[in-house]
């Protein structure tokens, strides 16, 4: 394959192999580098032999061109952006006079380089000039100006540095919602943008922007879902409200100064997060228990499920499951749980929502039964009690919600939406 097809895969300093993409058959290709082979070093990076071989011949993967992982092995397909990075990124090549149809996928990874979520990192990267400075007026500003009228790039606001400095430290970040990287000195308080920092000096944050949607604020819902989840006991990154607006929480993937390896359930298993087939409660655990995680973390995954049962968040699809690598034991754990929030609008009405991921094989009509069913299947002591101390803390949340000032209608509508009939 000609040169400027491939890349290579570098995580913890180690070149673990090198990709590559025929666009004219569509097809990725990997393979591993040798010396890492040999090394023995972090065998489990790439768990799943399923998906890619431990093996020095090289591998082709025609199997994945689907919106999910637009032609790559699943785990180099989670460094990508999602729609709202893919969006700020197509509006800054435009900015440039380029096309982003006509930019190949391994130079999306190129401009990912080593500012990505997680561990994994892309050589030679496309080189953007440096900033140091936050503006988020101007962040803000340009957002919602992209986002209103998506056809349009030209105007006084939308130019190249501007759209450069959301693309820089928000095209890396996965999800739909507008959101960027920030790292917070720990000693002044400086916030500096946060695509290439690592450093024990910082605390490096995921901040979820508000843009004034009219009649509530999405991130201060979240916080609301965030407080009454740790209550609960379940992990989660602590996390604040910005400005008692944006929604700021700490980032798992950077901890101690160094990148921490992550893959999603759709990373590490293959799993097209749009295929109902796949998405089910039962797969998680079943990955959960393949990568021989320890009993306490399969039952956090049980109260992670009641949790957003009950709370009435329907986008738990598999792309909101990740796990953390230990690169010193050379295992897996489950991540930090994040994106537990309301996901609908809470203004609107709507005729018939089905949950992302099946419970017992169901998405509507839920009993206590098929959760009982789940408990036993996977060994979850105390499966009953779990269930009912989720079900008394709405409560908790309807009291944060109206300490945080989340309207009364939008709290109402919520309420009304929690699942309590077991």
């Amino acid at each position: 394959m000609p040169k400027n097809n491939l890349i290579n895969v570098i995580c913890f300093e180690t070149e673990i192999g090198i990709l590559g993409f025929d666009d004219q058959k569509n097809r990725s290709y990997f393979q591993f580098n040798q010396q890492y082979l040999e090394s023995g070093k972090y065998k489990q990076l790439l768990p799943l032999s399923s998906l890619i071989k431990r093996t020095a011949q090289t591998q082709a993967f025609s199997q994945y061109n689907n919106d999910c992982f637009r032609g790559l092995p699943p785990m180099f397909a989670d460094s990508l952006p999602d729609a709202f990075g893919n969006l700020i990124f197509r509006k800054w090549l435009e900015s440039q006079e380029e096309d982003f149809r006509k930019i190949s996928i391994l130079e999306q990874l190129a401009y990912v380089g080593k500012r990505g979520m997680g561990a994994l990192e892309y050589l030679p990267a496309k080189v953007l000039p440096d900033g140091n400075s936050i503006n988020l007026d101007e962040i803000l500003s340009v957002m919602e100006m992209v986002l209103s009228n998506k056809s349009i790039t030209k105007s006084d606001h939308l130019n190249h540095e501007s759209l450069l400095n959301i693309f820089k430290i928000g095209s890396s970040t996965g999800g739909a919602r507008p959101k960027i990287l920030i790292s917070e000195n720990k000693i002044n308080g400086q916030i500096i943008p946060g695509d290439l920092v690592c450093s024990e000096e910082y605390n490096h944050y995921l901040v979820k922007l508000s843009l004034n949607e009219p009649g509530f604020n999405r991130e201060q819902i979240e916080y609301c879902y965030y407080l009454t989840a740790i209550e609960l006991g379940i992990n989660m990154m602590p996390s604040k409200l910005i400005d008692n607006k944006h929604f700021a929480t700490l980032r798992f993937d950077r901890t101690q100064g160094r990148k921490k390896h992550i893959l999603s359930a759709c990373g590490m298993s293959g799993w097209d997060f749009n295929d109902p087939k796949v998405s089910t409660y039962e797969n998680l655990f079943d990955l959960s228990i393949f990568l021989k995680l320890p009993q306490k973390e399969i039952e956090e995954l049980f109260k992670r499920m009641i949790f957003n049962l009950i709370f009435a968040n329907r986008d738990d699809h598999l792309k909101n499951h990740s796990f953390i690598y230990n690169e010193t034991n050379d295992c897996w754990n489950l991540s930090p749980a994040y994106d537990l929030t309301y996901s609908l609008n809470p203004l609107l009405n709507y005729n018939k929502i089905t949950r992302a991921l099946s419970i017992n094989g169901k998405r509507n009509d839920i009993k206590l039964s098929d959760l009982l069913s789940i408990a036993e299947r996977y060994t979850i002591k105390n499966a009953t009690k779990i269930i009912e101390e989720t079900i008394s803390h709405t409560e908790l949340w309807l009291l944060k919600a109206n300490q945080i000032g989340i309207p009364k209608k939008v709290i109402t509508n919520i309420n009304l939406d929690f699942y309590r009939q077991l």
